[in-house]
This record gives structure tokens, sequence and C-alpha cells, in this order.
């Protein structure tokens, strides 16, 4: 008895000698002939992970730490490979940076999937050609060639040894989702574009394939950059609609429906993208706000976007305004912010170089005469920089613009500027006679809707 209880002991022993902790990391390294840089950068495809790899003499060796998955290595902005790195992964990356993308050759445990990304990305390339031509083809031959390709792919990870499964699965459904997104773009405008067909339309069966494709998986939405511009595509166009329909403030269109999205993971990033841009447009932004906030459970994106909202807080109606000391007046002399207590101000932030802004210019200067005897005045600050000093003196000139017309003492990096977090441009802002803010993003010019701020005012 006691002999068998020791055996079992020394076994139980033995097995838990055995037992490894699972490796949660690739080893990456390389070496790039001919290559002047300092370091490279490696990028996750989904862009959750970013990383500078120091070079010496082309040579370079890292442990990533990072999810298994695509990544793109780039030697600069023109040129980059994909690298498929898993965990355990031993990738080893030979090159010469006078010939890059030719003279690849990857080695090493793991780098079978790294492989068979480099036969597809040349495949690619060839059987599409150079430039846009192929989306001159007709619609049979379009959609034969990237049919064949699609094809040529599916036997080759069929037939590659070293790739796992759930690789190939999710390649496979990606294949896919590359051949159809290619036939959304042929008919979404880029075959009428580039072979100059203004009048075409796609055949009734053309996207035929595409309907019913499930938009709503998170997971191939991290993995396939094809299925995330389809989706994309996908929720543009109830974006556009609600454009056209006006019954909603335009900032607000964009969270509004990628608020409603069934899947948390693609509702995660498209709302964050639109909400980092956006929710500094927005004339609502505390609804803009509520409405991200309820949406979206990524507590690093929640925590970007209080502190936005809470910047944006201090310009809240009803707050103070930022001021400014000293702008220069294009007629001479200085103005501050101060100068223009005991009436309305409307203010115009503008550039010489903004097409928008010019675009605003024959609305403002119609407002302007009509309201010229009311108790507001009309305050354009100019962002341009240095450069562009003799510029602006020249268009406001030339342009016959009117009201005040300053510049900012240093462009967008100017501290009234940056204390009303402007982004973009144009911004209007309006200001009460005590120097409150009624609104920091106030109707533009051609807006109908300026004119009617006014009337409730009663300026």
């Amino acid at each position: 008895m006691k002999k068998t209880i020791f055996s079992s002991v020394l076994a139980l022993s033995l097995i838990g000698c055995t037992n490894t902790t699972p490796v949660n990391y690739a080893l990456f390294t390389g070496k790039i002939k001919n290559l002047d840089a300092k370091q490279v950068t490696l990028e996750k495809l989904d862009q959750s992970f970013k990383k500078e790899i120091a070079v010496e003499n082309g040579v370079f060796a890292d442990t990533i730490r990072a999810n298994s998955g695509l990544y793109f290595l780039s030697i600069d902005k023109n040129k980059s490979t994909p690298i498929y790195l898993d965990h355990g992964s031993k990738v080893n990356l030979i090159a010469d940076a006078t010939d890059f993308s030719s003279s690849i050759e990857v080695s090493g445990k793991g780098a079978e999937t790294t492989n068979y990304m480099l036969y597809k990305k040349k495949l690619i390339s060839e059987q599409k050609g150079k430039g846009m031509d192929v989306y001159k083809l007709e619609e049979d031959d379009f959609k034969a060639k990237f049919k064949e390709i699609a094809q040529t792919l599916n036997a080759k990870l069929d037939t590659a040894q070293g790739i796992s499964t759930e690789f190939k699965t999710l390649e496979k459904r990606n294949l896919n989702y590359e051949y159809l997104n290619e036939l959304e773009r042929y008919a979404g405008g880029y075959h009428r574009q580039w072979a100059q067909k203004r009048g075409y339309k796609p055949s009734k069966d053309f996207l035929a394939e595409s309907e019913g494709v499930d938009l709503d998986n998170g997971i191939d939405f991290q993995f396939s950059s094809a299925y995330k511009e389809m989706v994309n595509r996908y929720y543009n166009k109830q974006i556009n609609a609600m454009l056209k329909d006006g019954s909603l403030e335009y900032g607000l269109i964009g969270v509004t429906v990628y608020s409603k999205i069934p899947n948390q993971i693609i509702k995660n990033e498209l709302i964050f993208k639109k909400a980092e841009y956006d929710l500094y447009q927005t004339i609502d932004f505390e609804k803009f706000f509520d409405l991200f906030i309820n949406a979206s459970t990524n507590a690093e994106n929640n925590a970007k976007i209080t502190k936005i909202y809470k910047e944006l807080s201090k310009v809240n109606p009803g707050q103070p305004s930022p001021k400014f000391i000293n702008y220069e007046k294009h007629s001479g002399g200085t103005l501050s912010l101060d100068d223009l207590k005991g009436q309305y101000i409307y203010i115009d932030v503008w550039a010489t170089w903004c097409v928008p802004c010019i675009k605003e210019i024959p609305d403002l200067k119609r407002i302007e005469k009509a309201y010229h005897d009311k108790n507001i005045t009309f305050l354009s600050i100019s962002v341009d920089v240095e450069k562009d000093y003799d510029k602006w003196k020249e268009m406001v000139v030339d342009k016959d613009l009117g009201g005040i017309q300053v510049i900012a003492d240093n462009g967008f990096e100017s501290q009234f500027i940056s204390d009303y977090i402007i982004k973009s441009i144009p911004r209007f802002i309006l200001i009460d006679p005590n120097g409150v803010i009624v609104t920091q993003n106030a109707p533009k010019p051609s807006d109908p809707e300026l004119l009617e701020l006014f009337n409730t005012l009663e300026i």
C-alpha cells in the first residue's frame, strides 16, 4: 500500500513538473539590409497595439506582448509588410530596404501564416494590376477576376501547413468579405469614376451575393478590414439618410445611429471614433455625451470622452467666456474681448486657407448689414499662422470683409482658441452683453437658425 501511495505521489509530482506557464508573447527578430532608420514600427491591424522597435545596423529583436493577430511592420511611410504573430511564435524577417517588398523572407516558428499573407499580397497585386484600372472592367469580368482571387487563396489555405485552424476559418470568411467588398466598391462609385461612366448603375443582380450578409459579427469586425469597411458603409447610409431628413441636429446624428448598433464590439469602436470628432462640433453636447456614455462599455474610451466633456462644460452656455487680450486689428491697433462688453458678440473663427470658411463670407456680410444698427458686434478672428499674415491682410481687403477683423496671436495654439477647444473651423460663438456664453457652437451665417436665435434673444 505504501509503495502504491509513493508511486502515485511521484507520478503527480512529475506531471506537475511538466506543466508550463502558457506563453503570452511572441519573439520577433529581423535584419534589414541598407536600412538607415534607427527604428521600425509594428502596429496591429485593429490599431490596439503599436510599438517602435529599436534597430542597430539593420538588426532588431523584440518581445511582443499583445494579442495574436495580423500586424504591419513599417520601415518608413511608404514601405510596410504584413506580419502574423501568435503567442509562442518566433518569427524572423530578412529583407533589403532598397527593394523591401520583393526581398522579404520570413522563417521560424509560426512563420507559415505570415508567408501566406505575403503570398496573398503578391497575388492580389498581380491580379489587380497598377492603379485603378481594374475598376474599368465590365461587371462580368470584374466579378470573375475577384472570384478567381478568392478561389485561389482558399485553395492555398486548404493545402497550407502550420497555419492554425482558427486562422483558416477566419481568413476564409475574410476572403468572402473581400470579394463582396470589392463588388460594393465597384457598384458604389469606383466603376462610375474610373471608367468615366457618369450614368452607370449596377445591374439588378450584381450585388445579390451581398444580400443577407450578417453585419453584426464582432469577431469578423476585428479580424477583417473588408468586413469593417462593409459595416461602416452600411451605417454611413443610415447617417446620410438622417442628414437628408434634417430632423436631428447634425452633430447628434452619428452618435444616435451608432448607439443602436446591436453588437457591443462594433458599437464601442464606431461610436468612440465618431465621438472623438463630433463632440467638439455638437451644439447639444450634453445630450451627445449621454447618448455615448449609455452606449459605450469600453472604460478607456469612456474616460477619454468624459475628459473632453468636462473640458467642454467649461464653455457651456451660461459660463463666463474665455478672454483674449491685445489681438491685432486689421484696421490698426489692438483689441481685447472686454473692449466689446455691453453688446452681443458673434464670433467667426476662420482662416484664409479654409474653404468652408470662405463659403460663409457672403451670408456673414448679409447678416452684418441687416444688423448694423443692432446691439451686436460681428467679430472675425483669423487663426492664420505667421507665414500667412500678409495673405490675411490682403483677403480682408479683397473680399471687403466687414465687422471687426483681428488675428489670433498664435494660430490654433492661441489660448483663446484652446480655451474654446476649437479643433476645426469655421466655428461660430455667441456671447451676451455681460460676457457670458450664449452658445459656444452657434449656427453658421448660412443657417436660418441663426436669425431665429437672434430673434429669440431680441437682438
